[in-house]
């Protein structure tokens, strides 16, 4: 090998160790700005003013076609995360092809919103990993009707956003990646209706989350915050009412709504 060779092979070298070294501290320090539970991601970079909203569906699809208009007038991309049952049923194909069409992240929520694992001992897994795979994979096939495949749409939220380290594991080594909604706001209790003793009205459910906003350092940067598509006719005071006001409150101060594949995909 002549000189000229030599200093061309040292330099190749040199430059894939250092970029080799810069690609691991970029990562660690990406990684360490996001928030994890029990292996799963919760919550994106908390030093940027930025949200992603995940809209989940299984029974009730009431509030898709406002959801729809409002994210369009807005010009707010989203993730939808449907169950098996949401996208096979009829009534729901043209709300999810407009979804498709507006350019919005759709992904899965178990076919058939299976309860991963116990309420009191969450360590205590209630579904073996070939009823896991089984019934994701009922939910993916249920998608690609729709032409969204496994690897177009990897990540998931967990059905009753419940979950333990076993099921994230399931989830990496089916080429899934699990992530959950960041607490501290009752965004997700917009299910609940009167009659139950967790109920929260719309009102106090918008409140919690400015509140949120107004009390910690970072504020909402980097939130995962969702939203229901739908919910039980006994709930008259539909929080998704609120989606258009809670846009602009939050745009005005200063946050920027993306994609949940662009929150958490680095």
């Amino acid at each position: 090998m002549n000189h000229s060779k030599k200093k061309i092979v040292l330099f190749i070298f040199v430059f894939s160790v250092l970029f080799f070294f810069l690609f691991l501290v970029f990562s660690r320090d990406t990684k360490q700005k996001f928030t994890f539970y029990r292996d799963a991601i919760i919550r994106g970079d908390s030093t940027r003013k930025e949200i992603a909203l995940v809209f989940t569906g299984g029974d009730f699809s009431d509030g898709g076609q406002h959801i729809q208009k409002v994210l369009k007038q807005e010009n707010i991309p989203a993730g939808f995360f449907f169950t098996g049952d949401f996208y096979r049923d009829e009534h729901n194909k043209t709300l999810i092809d407009n979804l498709i069409h507006d350019g919005h992240y759709l992904g899965p929520h178990s076919d058939q919103h299976l309860l991963y694992c116990s309420w009191e001992k969450r360590d205590s897994l209630l579904v073996t990993k070939n009823k896991f795979i089984r019934d994701m994979l009922a939910n993916y096939s249920e998608m690609e009707r729709f032409g969204i495949h496994q690897n177009d749409a990897p990540f998931f939220i967990p059905p009753y956003e419940w979950y333990n380290e076993t099921i994230v594991q399931w989830a990496d080594e089916t080429g899934l990646v699990l992530f959950n909604i960041t607490p501290g706001t009752l965004s997700h209790a917009d299910y609940t209706t009167p009659d139950m003793s967790n109920y929260r009205d719309s009102e106090k459910i918008y409140r919690s989350i400015l509140d949120y906003e107004n009390k910690h350092e970072n504020g909402l940067n980097g939130f995962i915050l969702l939203i229901h598509i739908g919910s039980h006719p006994d709930r008259t005071d539909k929080f998704y009412l609120k989606l258009k006001p809670l846009i602009v409150e939050l745009s005005n101060r200063g946050y920027n709504f993306i994609r949940i594949d662009q929150l958490i995909g680095k």
